[in-house]
C-alpha cells in the first residue's frame, strides 16, 4: 500500500487494459497473488512499466471500485 509519503502512481489507459488482461492471463500460469503472479502482471501492464507494489495497489483500487458498483454507490466521473 502507499503510505502517506509515497505518490500515487499514474496509469495511463494502455496501462489499465494491459492490467486488466494481465489479471487473467497471470493465472494461466501462475496461482493467485503469489509473488511470481503478481510480477508477471507488473511485467504485462507495458510501457515504464509498475512495480509489484503498483498492481497490488491498483488491484486494491480495483477490487473497492468493484464492490462500489455491486453495492450500487459507485458514480462514473463524466
Amino acid at each position: 500500500m502507499a503510505s502517506k509519503n509515497t505518490p500515487v502512481s499514474t496509469w495511463t489507459n494502455e496501462q489499465n487494459q494491459n492490467f486488466e488482461v494481465a489479471l487473467s492471463d497471470a493465472m494461466k500460469f501462475h496461482d493467485f497473488g503469489t509473488v511470481d503472479y503478481w510480477k508477471y502482471v507488473a511485467k504485462e501492464v507495458g510501457g515504464a512499466g509498475k512495480t509489484v507494489e503498483e498492481v497490488k495497489e491498483q488491484f486494491d483500487k480495483l477490487e473497492k471500485d468493484v464492490k462500489k458498483i455491486e453495492d450500487g454507490n459507485y458514480k462514473a466521473d463524466v
